[in-house]
Formats: structure tokens, sequence, C-alpha cells
């Protein structure tokens, strides 16, 4: 049965008691009170460093398409992270121009007090949005790796703790503009590949200002997919802001009689008023928030509940830190956190290590499965067996990157 938006708040994340404690109080200071509540230090364990960790150098390497950036320290002390290919192609100088020389010589022991040093140094805070956050999220994450080796620890027990080690998944369907059948077939396949119960799929025309990729497909392909699947899959769908108001309230009723589990950014993604709109006028959850980058633009719209699902992008956003004052303020007013997931690099291992740690998952986090980056890992098949991937436990990341691979890459320079 469709939770109406009210019952959703209200038993998802918290359970319901934290989320009506804090909703019955004085909603003026709202926001003040989730600015505190993202405010608490995230790091633990680094403590155990009583020396300085200090950076010598930052490096960006780059083979096939792939992006790794390679931090060490003056004791010759190793990080590695595998940035979002796409992106860093298009803003790496931001990474060898402002990234990387701000973060050289500096103590890694104190990250969290740099992270705002940073965006104020040399102006960084007017190239905001992905061109600044993308590489500056994996650098952090190349840092991280670094420190949850110096501290034995991996990523989500240096982030505040592992909740959980298996995190169910679902898959994605990037297609638009096939036929209902053939749609229908693709998802079957991909249900196949993760074992899983859950998918999602997209709507729309992608902001195309109500227009269809196909004419009446959209309106045929929701029942259709529920038919298919039957009641025991739970269906997501993307519209990648192609509706105005009227048409995604319309879309999201006939989401709501087949039962849906979430309908991703109805309106285009900056018009959080608009998405406001729709989310009052629905019972299916709204979700969204993979296109944003201010931190203040999110505490707004989970104070207001322009969305009932947050969806900051680990690497568009700006890194763990960051998303994780996400999904601490989420959690706070009960709202579930489904991380959206970059498709290039090592996310799904991003993915992975974020779901591990915080306290409002959701109930399935996207997987686009492995890339061609080879690596190994002791703990997980970094597969999804039965609709769930098994969290890397090993130090830092907990997987390793094929030194061939690594050592057959160039040193971007300029």
């Amino acid at each position: 049965m469709m939770l109406d938006r009210r019952a959703f708040l209200m038993t998802t994340a918290l359970g319901g008691m934290e989320a009506r404690r804090l909703w019955a109080q004085d909603e003026s200071n709202i926001e003040d009170r989730l600015a505190k509540i993202s405010g608490h230090p995230i790091l633990m364990g680094l403590e155990r460093l009583e020396q300085p960790v200090v950076i010598d150098k930052l490096e960006l390497l780059h083979r096939e398409g792939v992006y790794v950036v390679r931090v060490r320290t003056t004791k010759g002390d190793e990080g590695l992270a595998v940035a979002n290919g796409s992106k860093m192609r298009e803003f790496y100088p931001v990474f060898l121009r402002r990234v990387a020389p701000f973060f050289r010589k500096k103590d890694l022991r104190f990250l969290e007090s740099l992270l705002p040093r940073f965006y104020r140094h040399g102006s960084n805070y007017k190239l905001q949005g992905i061109g600044l956050w993308a590489p500056y999220a994996a650098t952090e994450m190349a840092f991280l790796d670094l420190l949850g080796k110096l501290t034995n620890q991996s990523i989500g027990e240096l982030l505040g703790g592992v909740k959980r080690r298996e995190i169910a998944v679902y898959r994605a369907s990037g297609n638009r503009g096939n036929s209902v059948d053939e749609e229908i077939d693709h998802l079957h396949r991909l249900a196949e590949e993760t074992g899983g119960n859950a998918l999602k799929f997209r709507l729309g025309g992608r902001m195309s200002r109500n227009a269809d990729s196909l004419a009446g497909r959209s309106e045929a392909l929701i029942p259709r997919v529920r038919e298919a699947f039957g009641d025991d899959f739970t269906l997501y769908a993307d519209s990648n802001s192609s509706y105005d108001v009227p048409n995604a309230i319309r879309i999201g009723r006939l989401m709501e009689e087949s039962d849906y589990g979430f309908f991703e950014e109805p309106c285009p993604f900056d018009h959080l008023w608009e998405t406001k709109r729709v989310a009052d006028a629905l019972k299916i959850p709204i979700a969204g928030g993979e296109q944003e980058f201010s931190m203040r633009r999110f505490r707004w719209v989970i104070a207001h509940r322009a969305v009932d699902v947050v969806q900051p992008d680990l690497h568009y956003f700006g890194g763990y830190l960051r998303v994780i004052r996400v999904a601490r303020m989420a959690n706070a007013v009960g709202l579930p956190c489904t991380v959206h997931m970059s498709g290039s690099g090592l996310g799904y291992v991003d993915m992975c290590h974020l779901a591990s740690c915080i306290e409002n998952p959701g109930p399935h986090q996207e997987f686009k499965g492995a890339t061609k980056i080879p690596v190994h890992c002791d703990s997980s098949s970094l597969k999804s067996e039965q609709g769930k991937v098994r969290v890397p436990s090993g130090p830092g990341y907990g997987v390793t990157i094929d030194p061939d691979f690594l050592a057959g890459a160039e040193r971007v320079t300029r």
C-alpha cells in the first residue's frame, strides 16, 4: 500500500521518534538546527596518528580513460582513488592548479578543517559546481584511503563506524527512446545481473519541457513494467527534469497507481520550488539532489521537505565529508539518503562504503557494476549476489588496483 508523504517521512530513517520531535518544534529555525547537526566532526580514529601526516606529492595518473589520484606523504605512505573519468577529463586543470597546490605540505589529520579553507582559498568558491567538486572529491577519497591505511580502518570505520556489511542494490536502465517492449526486455536482463528485486528506468525526454522521447512511452511503460515484474519488485523511475508541475503530478499519479518506490527529478533540477509543489501534491516519495552543489540549498530542500529522498552524488557534490553532512541533515527529519551513483571509475565501491556507515541509506542503492579497472579485493566479490553487494572491509578502500595497470599510466602535468 502506498504511504502518503507524511507517513513516509515518519517511518523512514529514524523510525519516526526523532523526526516527530524535531518537526514538533518551531519550524522557523529548522535550518539553523540542521546546520548544527551536520557540523559535528565525522572522522574517527585519527587520535592514533601521533605524528603529522604531511602531504609531499599529489599526482594525477591517466590510462585508457581512467584517472587515478595518488597522494604520498613525506614518510612515503600512499593513498589512491579513482576519479569520475568523464568529469576529470574535463576538469583536470582544476586539480592541477587549484586542488593539488593547496593541499601540498598540509597535515591530513586536520582534513575536516582544511575543507572550508580550501573552498575560500584563491576564491575557489567562484568555481562552485561540478568543475570544483569532482576534482576535489577524488582527492579527498585518496586522502581517506591513506588515512584508513594508517589507522587500520576501512573507509566506513573512518567515517563514523560500519553499520552494515551488505548493501541492497538496484540496477538502473540508461535507455530512453526505445519501445516499451524493448525496455522491459532490457530490465529483465538487468534484474538477472543483480539477482535482486529492485530496478529503475527512465521516463520523459530529459530536460524536455514535457516532451516524451516517444509519444506515449512513459504512460505505457509505468503500468507495463509493474505487470512484468509483479508486486514483489521495488520499482523506481527517473524523469531527469522532464516535466512542469501539472505534468509531473499527472505522471506521478500513474506511478502511485502502480505502487512505485520513488519518482526522481520530476521537474527541472534547479527549480526547487516546483519540485516542492509536486512533492506536496503527491503521495509517492520524490527523490532529487544529483545536480545539487550547495550545502545551503540541500539544507533548504530538507528543511522544507521539497524531496523525500535526498540523492547527493559522491563525486559531483564533493566527496564523503560533504555527502555525510547532507545525510545527517536528512536523517534528522526522517529522510533517507540514496546516494547518486556516478557511472565511471570505482563508483560502485564508493557507494558501498558510504552506505555502510550512514544512518539512513534507504532500502536500495544504485549499482552500475564493475568497470574495466583491474582491481582485487579479498573481502568482497564486488558483485551483486542475490541483490546485495558486500562492502570491502580491508584498510582504506579495501581494494587493490593492479600495480601493472598503474605502472602503465601517464602522469598528467598540464
